[in-house]
């Protein structure tokens, strides 16, 4: 099979080496099944994409869609016979045009290289997950990424305007490239397509480039406001407080005790574990009116309990605890096998949220460490194992599945930000009535017919251990 595929894409070196294989066929997701690809490639074009997409196609290989490989639900891992199409290549900031704010890029981009480019033009692209320095924007366009500024600023969907995209079914043959979407700050021509691919996880095509909207840079540093908590449901208590009195950071993360220890084990910036949560925030707003704005949230630090909270007059000390928020995962992974939880619930019922956590933990036996994106209900439990311990394993996969149980019967959802991929088909079965998911079922089997984009991912069956593509059309 992969001696006919090599033959059809004369120039293009079809990859079997069984470790290069290894390391490509999985994302960093914790006990996520992996099929077994038969090939890899590296492209470096739109035009390579589609002739890559039409020879699988021809073949009924499935297509998995790859890109730094930092996603945490299994959404980039192979199924039995697919070959993975791996664009880190496709690593080109296309245009930056400072007239119209906008940026287009190859999927292959990192966020944080768009990120210093378009500051170089005075102008800001506010996503930003803690895996900036590393996820690509393709993979951020995937699972419609958000991070540590979402709260006031939004996530990828608000900031993506256009996509090409190589496709299938009703656009023509599969790798037919489209166009979707606009320049323009307004568009509403027909049905939103670009908000249909952000966030499907490379299901009903290949992203191959993306126009994105940009921001002025901010005209200065952010002002940092920290408060400790002798528990995570007094932080938590102070997160609905401060949405119920309508203050909006930029920021607010929360980071407990266990993952603060790990960061500074690991890169010693000097940080102080006392308590056993902390918030960060930032607010951004100048002048005045940002003090004013600074002081009245710690005031509602204060007034939920936090054993202090201060303004930090230390630019260094500031960015150390951000640089721990966004180390902090990599830091208890570190450690052990960590399953990541990505639940989300409404602010109000952060606290509620916190404390089943700390349930669920005591259950089952097992360590949970907790960071979020606090201030917009999104948790990331991280369910700590030794490694080889198979009861434990079980156990901790128990304590993931009544998270989300938890999650959604506090009106939240299964997934803020990772996306579901493998890990969660599960939960959004539990979470979506049956008519929404035959809805979203038809639009995959519409424009994916043949089931070659990243089959079994999402709406696949969750007992599938290496899912298969669906037998092609007429057979």
């Amino acid at each position: 099979m992969t001696g006919s595929l090599a033959a059809a894409l004369p120039g293009l070196d079809v990859i079997v080496d069984p470790d290069v294989l290894g390391s490509l066929s999985h994302d960093d997701a914790e006990w996520a099944p992996v099929g077994r690809p038969v090939g890899a490639i590296r492209a470096r074009s739109t035009e390579e994409v589609s002739a890559i997409v039409a020879a699988c196609a021809a073949r009924d290989i499935p297509v998995i869609a790859r890109g730094a490989g930092t996603g945490l639900s299994g959404g980039a891992n192979a199924v039995d016979g697919s070959l993975i199409l791996d664009l880190t290549r496709m690593n080109k900031i296309l245009e930056i045009d400072p007239d119209n704010m906008i940026a287009v890029v190859q999927p292959g981009v990192v966020n944080d290289d768009l990120k210093a480019a378009v500051a170089a033009h005075g102008l800001w692209y506010p996503p930003d997950p803690a895996s900036a320095p590393w996820s690509t924007i393709g993979g951020n366009v995937a699972t419609n990424a958000g991070g540590l500024c979402c709260l006031k600023y939004g996530v990828t969907r608000d900031y993506v305007l256009g996509l090409q995209a190589v496709v299938g079914g009703p656009a023509g043959a599969y790798g037919t490239a489209v166009r979707l979407g606009h320049r323009t700050t307004k568009g509403v021509a027909g049905y939103d397509l670009v908000s249909l691919f952000v966030g499907a996880e490379g299901t009903l095509g290949v992203v191959t480039e993306v126009t994105v909207r940009l921001r002025p840079a901010r005209a200065a540093a952010p002002r940092t406001v920290v408060g400790a908590f002798d528990s995570l449901v007094a932080a938590g208590d102070a997160v609905a407080a401060t949405t119920r009195l309508g203050l909006l950071p930029t920021a607010l993360e929360l980071l407990d005790r266990t993952c603060l220890q790990a960061v500074e084990q690991w890169k010693h910036l000097g940080l102080s574990a006392t308590a056993e949560a902390l918030l960060l925030a930032q607010i951004d707003t100048p002048g005045e009116s940002g003090q004013a704005e600074a002081d009245a949230l710690a005031r509602v630090f204060r007034d939920a309990g936090a054993q202090w909270a201060e303004q930090s007059t230390d630019e260094f000390e500031a960015e150390a605890l951000f640089a721990a928020r966004r180390l902090a995962y990599p830091a208890m992974e570190r450690l052990g096998p960590v399953l990541t939880e990505d639940v989300c619930v409404p602010r109000s019922a952060v606290p509620t949220m916190l404390a089943s956590i700390e349930e669920i933990a005591a259950r089952h036996g097992v360590a949970i460490a907790t960071i979020a994106h606090a201030g917009d209900g999104n948790l990331h439990p991280l369910i700590r194992t030794p490694a080889g311990d198979d009861a434990a394993r079980r156990s901790a996969q128990a304590a993931f599945d009544q998270i989300l149980t938890a999650a959604i019967a506090l009106g939240g959802t299964v997934t803020g930000e990772h996306g579901v991929g493998l890990l969660k088909r599960r939960g959004l079965r539990q979470e979506l009535e049956p008519p929404v998911l035959a809805m979203m079922q038809a639009v995959k089997q519409t424009l994916d017919p043949r089931n070659l984009f990243n089959p079994g991912k999402v709406t696949g069956d969750p007992d599938a251990v290496a899912p298969a593509p669906a037998p092609p059309a007429g057979s």
